[in-house]
Formats: structure tokens, C-alpha cells, sequence
């Protein structure tokens, strides 16, 4: 290595100008500071900068206290890293030197001396600069592990050398380890939107099918699971899958759990609630939806905005809560009731005006209620906003007068509509139901018509509600043509429709049309079990009795045919609710025959027997002589392990009395819990039945179960027997 130079400032002048030529551009100026030749090193002290340039082994410094650096973190952990490649270079230079100061001359050996004393002064230096490094980074607040104490003297750091060193920047280098280990989080790739979708979505799904009633522990151990960063979006979003699925207890159970969170940070809490609201309004659950709503007004972070209040309006406007309803627009123009720190939103106001969603929120209260009163506070309600209601608005007018029976006001309505704005097919729907009602199917028509010439593309439930106007008016075929419209913006099955056109046939005493479209919807579709029992109903109705009992064998023999779960998806099997209509046909027709085979084949069904209505059925197929019928009720109870009641525990005990078994009459008596039985009323009335030596076998068989044990209602029947065997006095 060269030797190095010392230069006083009387000769800075003659070497600036070779220095600014050879070494730095053009645009550059050099300042007036001593030089020192050191070797190539960028070091800071105390806000100084210290730069070598080299030229030939030889160099400059240049200090200059205006240049202060200031490093970033990358920045300061590659210096780190230069400074030990450069200590380590270093050492091995000096190393050299010492050798080449004992094989040289005197002159030579001066030399290396002086630069030997440098060396020791620039180490020196070097290890006071790292000192102060540390102790910066130690004040602006870094963290390093088993560092050695800020009182390390400069004779400590002198003695350990390069090595005390090296261990200091290693040990510096280890509170940052988290950098670079491989399985940190930072050096892994981002997950992907489309993943963190589908893991959404597994949860959610996980979700819907788990237990509501899970403890807590199970609940936040699925969640974890999932491998999810639970942010404001992905809570959003399993939310919003969860209320699409229905299950909106899951949906209040995620609420709760990230209440509980302490960790959880939400920046966005209001739009969770809002979420949940619309997921519980979907469900139709307006007291849950409520619930959450006030404790939302209990936070500023989560205080209703306008998109919440259209949730909680529409949510109990489709319930009909008027009262509550009223009570969120109060809200909603009032000033908070509780009193938030507002230091940073001082001028934060949550007060609102209701707008169009809320009015036809409030309207759709009013239909559910059939308060037409509502319409004209809401009408007038926009008419001091200076706002002009809208088709939709109206519509809802119209529907409101039409439910409380108001057909003038309905067409009054149509036609502030047909002035003000272009009426929507809900105006029209509801012009067309009027019509049906008032029994003008042609006005309907040229009401879908004019609607149709206009551009307006009709709903599904306008051409449907046309379709059923046609039908109860007779005119099938006509109805049938709708079918077609129906299906271009229907999104109901087929079936659904041609159900309620049977529905609209057999309502108007048209059973022939109903059989008709009945007969002609197998072309396309299968009616299902609703389309059957409307069938089966109506033609009980017009005492087409042998036609719904042909359909019923129909329905039974699709049950014959069924082997496997699988099976049940295309065969259409009676419910109890057939089972009932035909129990009470055959009753009505006095075919107790028929009674006792459908009886039967519910329970064969697993359908069970209900006091309210097949307790009378069966009695009377008793009086008309049908004992199995009676005798089938009771086994069915008795192995179901259900009390009788009482009625047909007394027809079934003077049953089998009159047929002469007392002992499965006793029997039958001590199976069920009788209290205060009048047996005296009960022998009286039905004395005739019983035979002497059956009243006096039973009498004894009784004494003899009570000189066992006592039993009130044993003794009350053996009173009653001797009573009644006495023999009347003249």
C-alpha cells in the first residue's frame, strides 16, 4: 500500500484544481476542508461525513459537517454488512504491513511506522464510530439481543479487537433474524385473491354446517383453522355467505365472536354490522335485526350510516313493525343519544333525512298492516322535501289501496301516474289484480297490452296474476298463452305456475279446467305433492269423490314402488295432509271401509294419531261397528309409549268389557292414569252392553287387586259394580 499524505490547509489551493479535474465531474464543487489520506471508508460522527477517494493506493477525506446521514433500516443493515467485509480486509492488510516492517530498510521502516501509528489511530476511531452507531440505534429504539452494555469503555473495545467486534455486529444482526429465517411470513408469497376466496368460502361452509350450540373454544379454534387474516373484507365476506345460505344464528355468533377478540382492530366495524343487518334481514328475522341496529347507535366506529338505515328499514318495513319502524326514523333525524368524544370529527354529524327506500319501506309496513293511512303521510312527507315520488313509490300507493280493498283510489293513482312519471310494471301488476277482482279480464288484457306498447318489460308475477285472472274468468286457453311469457322471466319452477293456475280454476268453481291444466302440465313438468292435494281437495270439494280416491290409490302406489332414499326425488308420496282430507271424505260419505284402509296406511306411513282429528272419526266407526279401528288407535299409542285419552281409554275398556274379556278390560284400565272417573255415569249409559257375569268377574278380579295394594279408582269401579248389580227394589 502507498504511503499517505498529510496536507494543511495552506495546500488546499494548488490541489484543487488537479482534484476537480481528474477526480470529480464538472458539476460538482469542492469545498474548502482539510484532507487526510486514508483508506477507501464512509463512516458517520456525530452528524460528520467522512468520504476516501482513491487514485493510485492514495486518496482524500473530505469532512463536511452539512452532509449528515440519515439511513433507513435497509440502509443501516448494509452498512452493517460492508463494515464487517471491510474490518475483515482490514485486518488482513494490516497483517501485511507489520511483516513488511520488520524486512525493510530504516527509511523504508519509518515509514511504516508512522502508517502503523495511523493504522492504530484510524482502529481507534473506527471502534468509537461503531460504539456511537450502536448507541444511536439504541436510543431511536432498537432492539438487540444480549448486547453489551452501553458503558463499554474505550479500552474494553481496544482490547477484544475485530473479534469483540464481529460478535457485537452478529449479535446486532440476530435481532433481526425474522428477516431472514425462511419461514417467516414476510418471505412467503402473498396468497392470491382467488385462494383467499375459496379458503373464505370453506370456512363459511364450515361454518353452516357445524353445531350453532358449539362451546366458544370449538368456535375460535375452526375460525383459526382456516388459515385466514381476519380483516374487515374477509369477515364481510363470511358474513355475506353465511346470510345467502340462511343461517343467520352463524352470522350472530361471528358477531359475537369478534366482539370478543381483543386483538381483532376493525376499521371498518360499521360495515360489518351493515352486513350482518342485510344477512338478517334476507332471513326475515326483524328482532335480531333490531338488536343488532341498537347496538350499533352505542359506538361512534359503528353509528348507522344511510346504507344501514335502508337495511334495518327494509328488513322491518317487509315485517310490518310500524311502530319500530317509526322509531328508526326518529333516529335517524335526531342527534345521538349518547354523548361521543368528537375531538378529531368536530364538526361530525350523524343526522338524516329519509329518503325514497325508507318511504317505501314505511309503505311496504303499511300493506302488511293495511293501514292505507300510511300512504298519505308519505305523500306528503315528500311533497314538503319537494321531491316527486317515483313509479315505484306509487306503485306501493296502489298496493296499500288495493289491500285495504280501495279499487277507486287504485285507479286514481294509475293515473297521477301516467302524468307525473312512466308507470313500472308494479303499477301495472297491481291495475291488473284490481281488474281481476272488479271481474274485467278484458280490461286486464288491454292493460298488458298499453304496458307492452310502451317498452315496459313485465315481471313474472304480472303475467302470472293475468294468467290466474284469465282462469278464473273461464278462459283457460287464453291463460295457458301466458305460460310462454312467464317463462322468459320467471325464475320459479314451471310447476309453481301451473299449481296456481289450478289453484285460480278450482277457487271459481271450475273443476273441468282445473283437470284440464292439471292433465296438460305433464306434457312439460311432474306436478308435485302441493299440485296433488290441490287436485285431491277439489274434487272433494264438487263431490267428485271416487276421482280424488283413484288419485289417492295413485299416490299410494308411488309409496309401493319406493326401495331406496334415492327413490323419494321422483315419486310424490301422500303427507299427512292427504291422509287427513281422505279420512275425512270417507267419514262425511259414511264409507268406513275406506276409513279403516287410509287409518291404517297412515300409520303405515309413519304419520301419527292426533285426538283433535281422528278421535271422532274413530268413534264413529265404532258406533257404525268397525272395532279394529278402535282397537288399531290403541295399539298405535301404546307402543309409541303415549297416554290415551280418556275418551278412547273408556271405549276401548267398555269395548272389550261387552265382548266379555274383563281381564284385558282390567288391564286396559290399569295402563292408563284415570282420575275422578264417574264409573257410575259410565255403567249406566252403557249397561246394555255388558253382560252380568262380566260385570261380576271383573267385580271380583278387582277386589282382589285391592285387598293387594289400594287404588282409588279401583275402589270407585267396585262401589260402582255392586251398585249397579243390585237388584232394583219395588
Amino acid at each position: 500500500m502507498g504511503g499517505a499524505a498529510f496536507f494543511t490547509e495552506v495546500a488546499i489551493e494548488p490541489l484543487s484544481s488537479v482534484i476537480h479535474s481528474s477526480l470529480f465531474p464538472s458539476r460538482f464543487s469542492i469545498s474548502h476542508s482539510p484532507f487526510f489520506g486514508i483508506p477507501r471508508k464512509t463512516k458517520k460522527h456525530s452528524g460528520i461525513t467522512r468520504s476516501r477517494i482513491s487514485s493510485n493506493g492514495g486518496g482524500v477525506f473530505i469532512e463536511k459537517k452539512e452532509f449528515e446521514f440519515k439511513p433507513l433500516f435497509d440502509d443501516y443493515l448494509k452498512a452493517m454488512e460492508n463494515v464487517k467485509i471491510e474490518r475483515d480486509s482490514n485486518n488482513r492488510s494490516s497483517n501485511s504491513l507489520r511483516k513488511k516492517k520488520h524486512f525493510k530498510g530504516k527509511k523504508e521502516g519509518e515509514k511504516n511506522t508512522k502508517f502503523a501509528d495511523f493504522e492504530d489511530f484510524r482502529v481507534e476511531k473506527e471502534e468509537d464510530s461503531d460504539k456511537m452507531i450502536v448507541k444511536e440505534k439504541l436510543e431511536k429504539g432498537v432492539s438487540y439481543r444480549k448486547i453489551a452494555s452501553k458503558k463499554v469503555t474505550d479500552n474494553n473495545i481496544i482490547q477484544t479487537g475485530v473479534k469483540r467486534k464481529g460478535e457485537i455486529l452478529d449479535m446486532e444482526r440476530a435481532a433481526f433474524k425474522s428477516l431472514e429465517n425462511e419461514d417467516n411470513v414476510i418471505d412467503k408469497p402473498r396468497i392470491s385473491r382467488v385462494d383467499m376466496e375459496e379458503r373464505i368460502q370453506k370456512l363459511a361452509r364450515c361454518l353452516n354446517a357445524a353445531d350453532i350450540n358449539m362451546p366458544e373454544w370449538k368456535f375460535t379454534k375452526m375460525m383459526r383453522s382456516a388459515q385466514i387474516r381476519f380483516s374487515d373484507h374477509s369477515v364481510m365476506r363470511i358474513i355475506q355467505i353465511l346470510g345467502k345460505l340462511g343461517n343467520w344464528r352463524c352470522v350472530l355468533q361471528v358477531i359475537e365472536w369478534i366482539q370478543s377478540r381483543e386483538r381483532f382492530k376493525s376499521h371498518k366495524i360499521r360495515y360489518i354490522y351493515t352486513a350482518a343487518l342485510d344477512a338478517l334481514g334476507k332471513a326475515r328475522r326483524p328482532v335480531e335485526a333490531l338488536n343488532l341496529f341498537r347496538q350499533m347507535l352505542e359506538h361512534m366506529a359503528s353509528y348507522p350510516d344511510v346504507v344501514a338505515y335502508h337495511c334495518i328499514a327494509v328488513t322491518l318495513g317487509q315485517a310490518g313493525h310500524m311502530k319500530e319502524l317509526f322509531d328508526v326514523i326518529d333516529t335517524m333525524r335526531s342527534p345521538p343519544k349518547k354523548k361521543f368524544k368528537t375531538i378529531i370529527f368536530e364538526k361530525w354529524d350523524p343526522r338524516l333525512e329519509p329518503d325514497v327506500i325508507i318511504y317505501n319501506a314505511v309503505l311496504n309496513a303499511c300493506v302488511q298492516r293495511k293501514k292505507w293511512e300510511g300512504a298519505f303521510w308519505v305523500l306528503q312527507e315528500l311533497n314538503q322535501q319537494g321531491r316527486q315520488p317515483s313509479s315505484t313509490t306509487y306503485g306501493l300507493v296502489m298496493e296499500l289501496m288495493f289491500a285495504c280493498g280501495k279499487y277507486n283510489l287504485v285507479h286514481d293513482f294509475f293515473k297521477k301516474v301516467q302524468k307525473s312519471c312512466i308507470p313500472n310494471a308494479l303499477t301495472y301488476k297491481v291495475v291488473v289484480n284490481t281488474l281481476w277482482k272488479e271481474g274485467k279480464s278484458d280490461a286486464a288484457i288491454m292493460a298488458v297490452e298499453d304496458m307492452e306498447r310502451r317498452g315496459i318489460v313485465g315481471t313474472a308475477g304480472l303475467y302470472y296474476d293475468l294468467a290466474r285472472c284469465l282462469c278464473s274468468a273461464g278462459r283457460c286457453q287464453e291463460a295457458l298463452k301466458q305460460i310462454d311469457k312467464i317463462c322468459k322471466v320467471a325464475n320459479k319452477p314451471l310447476v309453481v305456475t301451473y299449481t296456481g293456475l289450478i289453484q285460480a280454476c278450482l277457487n271459481s268453481g271450475d273443476v273441468q279446467n282445473g283437470v284440464y291444466v292439471f292433465n296438460y302440465m305433464q306434457k312439460f313438468c311432474s306436478p308435485n305433492l302441493i299440485t296433488c292435494n290441490i287436485m285431491l281437495k277439489g274434487f272433494l270439494d264438487q263431490g267428485m269423490f271416487e276421482e280424488a280416491k283413484l288419485l289417492f290409490l295413485k299416490l299410494l302406489e308411488n309409496g309401493s314402488s319406493v326401495y331406496e332414499k334415492s327413490d323419494y326425488k321422483d315419486r310424490i308420496l301422500p303427507d299427512i295432509y292427504s291422509f287427513n282430507t281422505m279420512l275425512d271424505a270417507c267419514a262425511a260419505e259414511k264409507k268406513w271401509d275406506d276409513v279403516e284402509f287410509v287409518f291404517a296406511q297412515m300409520l303405515q306411513y309413519g304419520h301419527h294419531f292426533n285426538a283433535k282429528r281422528h278421535l271422532r272419526i274413530i268413534l264413529d266407526a265404532r258406533s257404525a261397528g268397525k272395532k279394529e279401528l278402535l282397537e288399531s288407535a290403541w295399539k298405535h299409542l301404546v307402543e309409541a309409549e303415549r297416554i290415551p285419552p280418556a275418551t278412547l281409554t273408556r271405549e276401548i275398556f267398555c269395548s272389550r268389557l261387552e265382548d266379555g274379556d274383563y281381564n284385558a278390560a282390567l288391564s286396559c284400565l290399569l295402563s292408563s292414569p284415570w282420575i275422578e272417573v264417574n264409573w257410575t255415569r259410565i255403567l249406566t249409559e252403557n249397561g246394555h252392553r255388558f253382560q252380568e257375569d262380566a260385570l261380576v268377574a271383573l267385580m271380583h278380579e278387582v277386589s282382589i287387586l285391592v285387598s293387594r295394594n289400594e287404588n282409588v279408582v279401583l275402589e270407585q269401579l267396585m262401589r260402582s259394580c255392586k251398585e249397579f248389580l243390585k237388584p232394583p227394589r219395588f
